[in-house]
């Protein structure tokens, strides 16, 4: 007698088709990065205030953040859903080239993340009044 073991979890299969979902905005928010990094060059360029700068910089690391979530979650997908509950699924995903076309894109953006978080400007704030 045969028994049914399902293959993956229940879980992993919810995680995959999110995964899917979220993987699927990469594009939009690449563009959404390039325009960020667009402005956030003008505004370095154009010698504005320390607020300003930082405004532009915190925009730019929000756009960099979203667009490696999506890369990250097209990543997983990519792996299949097995990879969910099993780390030799995840490593053989990783080594197709579709695995590691992802794998090298979220590292590009994780290292471009860290590098640009090391050149947010800092803007002094203000002293309080002395009671």
């Amino acid at each position: 007698m045969a028994f049914f073991r399902p293959r993956v979890s229940r879980e992993a299969e919810v995680r995959y088709h999110a995964d899917q979902e979220v993987g699927k905005s990469f594009g939009t928010q690449l563009s959404r990065l390039r325009e960020a990094e667009l402005r956030w060059r003008a505004v370095q360029a154009s010698g504005v205030s320390a607020a300003e700068l930082r405004a532009a910089a915190l925009d730019f690391d929000r756009a960099l953040t979203e667009a490696l979530r999506a890369a990250e979650a097209a990543q997983r997908a990519t792996f299949g859903v097995k990879a969910y509950d099993d780390r030799i699924a995840r490593r053989k995903g990783r080594a197709t080239p579709d695995g590691a076309l992802w794998t090298d894109e979220v590292n590009r953006l994780r290292t471009l993340r860290e590098a640009h978080r090391l050149s947010i400007p800092r803007v002094p704030r203000p002293v309080a009044a002395a009671r």
